[in-house]
């Protein structure tokens, strides 16, 4: 169940065919875990593959182009409430979209958009495409998990354009980062029990995705990347983040790159402060609202670019002025930061976190989607309300973890009966995964 800003909840389903056709379903729900559905998207078009992004590594630019776009209700109360939408906000030619009374047919399909009558009235719903602008297919190959089974499993993923945090942008944005991938309806990674339920649904019968128990926020313990993360504005980054429960200390460590497989760095920042006790999210079912003061950082540039860079960057603005070399850190916090980086010290980000388990019983968390304009959520009107990809558990403080994590991670004995954490592979599959990785 994916979550956009605003906050959206919603489920894709997208079928490209060999002669540049392509029919996408967008399903929209009610709910963060997508079990209410509200109403579905069907969307065809043409897309066209043009050329290598020249700002983007890695990804493809492309041109789409729609034909038509249709919806269809999954209640009265969806009707009402986008009928409304567009009779307030479209033009001319959509006022008349659902004229007023008119009831609930189940199935019924509306036209919102045809290029061949040059009806238009998506603009009300906040919808647009240009996440095709941008395209990214992945193939790498996952092993098996099974004890009894050798060897590994072709995983394809579809990375797209990200969408703008801002909803007043999203509608012209052209993205320079992605979403979250989605998965080969062929070949998935396993096990995904939304794939199959997903991939068979159609817009009237749109997926209703298996419950899942709700987790408490418990941040203690050590959160890693799972893999290179694409940030709008040319930005490759992983993260790993240590939240320390008992005194509400946090630190993260940020390391930058120039590549999309992570693999020629640039810069690494170290960050570190204090967090406060977080209140559920009265915006994004399901979240948590936290604070984060920044307080101390230190930033190691690992290329030269980056050297000459910082070296020529004003005096007392970051660090000592011209005394920076590769692979030598530098304490920023006397020069409150280092504006050649934007990182201002001290300071303070308003925060939405989660925390789920995935299908492998391992533990997540999702942090808040920095803003697409590059700024800081620094006041409370800027709190985010979509999450990056998720940062997967590596460690945890056995005294609050076990509270709510499964037993097969924390409390399990050893032969000398004391507790201790069952290992997690995750690393290693990570590293054979990079191995085999590779981009069309």
């Amino acid at each position: 169940c994916e979550v956009r800003p605003g906050p959206e909840f919603l489920t894709r389903s997208y079928l490209f065919y060999a002669n540049r056709l392509f029919k996408a379903l967008q399903f929209y729900y009610w709910d963060p875990s997508c079990r209410d559905p509200s109403y579905s998207l069907v969307i065809k078009g043409r897309l066209r593959l043009r050329q290598a992004s020249w700002i983007t590594r890695g990804a493809t630019e492309a041109d789409y182009h729609l034909h038509k776009v249709g919806i269809v209700f999954h209640s009265p109360k969806a009707m009402r409430e986008v009928a409304s939408w567009i009779n307030q906000t479209s033009g001319e030619g959509c006022r008349g979209f659902l004229p007023p009374g008119r009831s609930w047919a189940p199935g019924a399909l509306y036209e919102v958009l045809s290029a061949k009558t040059e009806r238009d009235c998506t603009a009300a719903l906040g919808f647009a495409m240009h996440e095709l602008s941008l395209v990214r297919v992945e193939r790498h190959f996952q092993p098996l998990l099974q004890p009894q089974q050798s060897g590994s499993r072709l995983v394809e993923e579809l990375y797209l354009g990200d969408i703008h945090t801002d909803w007043g942008e999203r509608l012209h944005y052209r993205p320079t980062g992605y979403q979250r991938p989605m998965q080969s309806a062929l070949h998935h990674v396993h096990p995904c029990p939304a794939c199959g339920i997903i991939s068979r649904a159609d817009e009237h019968h749109p997926p209703i995705l298996p419950a899942r128990a709700a987790l408490p926020m418990q941040l203690s313990g050590s959160w890693v990347s799972t893999h290179c993360e694409v940030r709008p504005a040319v930005l490759f980054l992983t993260r790993y983040f240590t939240f320390h429960g008992s005194n509400h200390t946090w630190e993260g460590h940020y390391y930058h790159y120039s590549d999309p497989l992570c693999r020629q760095p640039t810069f690494t920042i170290y960050a570190s402060g204090h967090y406060t006790q977080g209140i559920p999210s009265s915006k994004v079912r399901g979240g948590t609202e936290l604070a984060f003061k920044v307080t101390r950082a230190r930033v190691t540039p690992m290329d030269q670019v980056t050297v000459l860079m910082l070296n020529s960057s004003e005096a007392g603005s970051c660090g000592l002025a011209g005394s920076w070399s590769a692979g030598v850190e530098q304490d920023i916090t006397p020069t409150n930061g280092c504006l050649a980086l934007g990182i201002k010290l001290p300071h303070t980000e308003y925060e939405l976190f989660k925390t789920e388990q995935d299908t492998q019983e391992r533990s997540l968390l999702y942090i808040g989607e920095r803003p697409t304009d590059g700024s800081s959520p620094d006041s409370p009107d800027k709190r985010p309300t979509s999450y990056q990809a998720p940062l997967i558990q590596c460690a945890a403080a056995s005294e609050e973890f076990s509270n709510y994590i499964s037993l097969k991670y924390v409390g399990r004995k050893d032969a000398n009966g004391i507790e201790a954490l069952k290992p997690l592979p995750v690393a290693f599959l990570l590293f054979i995964a990079l191995l085999f990785l590779r981009w069309d």
